[in-house]
């Protein structure tokens, strides 16, 4: 005990203000890391990755064996490398984040701002309402980022925006009530969209099993992407909203008419703050 104590004394001696900032830059590195894995499959396989290098490390400690300890040695390097092959979607959603952290939008005006408000207008009144016959619905408002990848899945529109023609669209076993529109500014850009599935457990720990793929959808689309969805379920009629890997769930028309206009007041100052846009205090209460 007086030995590990005095290591630690030396240790603290040692310290000045640039092993301090070191410290801190490694430490901010590995939180940032497990935020971004945070509810991916990819954290389960981390946690499964590091147990077996805890335990393999231990085994070789306490036990002399030579022969695995240099197989542990030799395969090493290859899951190193092996490392940016299987996060690969997460490193490319981190580098879009840090990509997009420093943009700004200009332009814009209070004809931009009339223009989203009578969208929003729209998406709400349709929202009530189709949660009202609860027919299904995925409507995706792009924001920053190019959605074109996925308008090309579906059938290009190009439309003035209106309650009316929501309902049309979504209307059961019409032809394009399967899959996504998606919204910019006030046109209908495509409907019948194919969305990315989210690989999250979100869903999977909700208490209420009946989500499926429009919830899905949504939450891969906004861990994807800046962009908002939002869903009405087909078999309750509830209404959600997702965005940034977050879900509100079971949101009434005002509430719902809240928070999208939230997130376009005032879009031109918040765009480019970072921290903003990827922890916002909508999502800090998860329904």
């Amino acid at each position: 005990m007086a030995e590990f104590l005095g290591d630690l004394l030396f240790i603290f001696q040692r310290l000045n203000w640039l092993s301090v900032i070191d410290i801190l830059l490694v430490t901010l590195i590995f939180f940032g890391l497990i935020y971004l894995l945070r509810d991916t499959q990819a954290m389960l396989l981390l946690r499964g990755v590091l147990s077996l290098l805890v335990s393999f490390a231990l085994l070789t400690v306490l036990v002399d064996l030579p022969a695995f300890s240099w197989l542990l040695n030799t395969t090493l390097p290859a899951l190193l490398l092996a490392i940016p092959v299987i996060f690969a979607p997460e490193i490319r959603r981190a580098l879009e984040r840090i990509g997009r952290a420093g943009t700004f939008v200009t332009g814009g005006g209070s004809q931009l701002d009339d223009r989203r408000q009578a969208a929003i207008q729209a998406i709400v009144s349709a929202s009530a309402r189709l949660s009202a016959r609860q027919h299904g619905a995925l409507i995706i408002l792009q924001r920053l980022d190019n959605l074109e990848e996925y308008v090309r899945t579906g059938v290009l529109m190009d439309s003035h925006l209106t309650a009316e023609l929501l309902l049309q669209v979504f209307y059961p076993n019409t032809p394009l009530h399967d899959g996504a529109v998606i919204v910019e500014n006030d046109r209908l850009v495509a409907a019948a969209c194919v969305m990315p599935l989210s690989a999250s457990g979100i869903l999977a720990r909700s208490p209420e099993r009946q989500m499926g793929l429009r919830h899905r959808a949504a939450l891969g689309i906004s861990e994807a992407s800046d962009a908002v969805a939002v869903v009405v379920s087909e078999e309750t009629g509830s209404i959600s909203i997702a965005h940034a890997g977050r879900m509100i769930r079971r949101l009434d028309p005002e509430r719902l008419q809240n928070i999208l206009s939230a997130f376009y007041r005032n879009e031109r100052a918040s765009h480019n703050n970072f921290w903003q846009r990827h922890f916002p205090y909508l999502f800090r209460h998860n329904e």
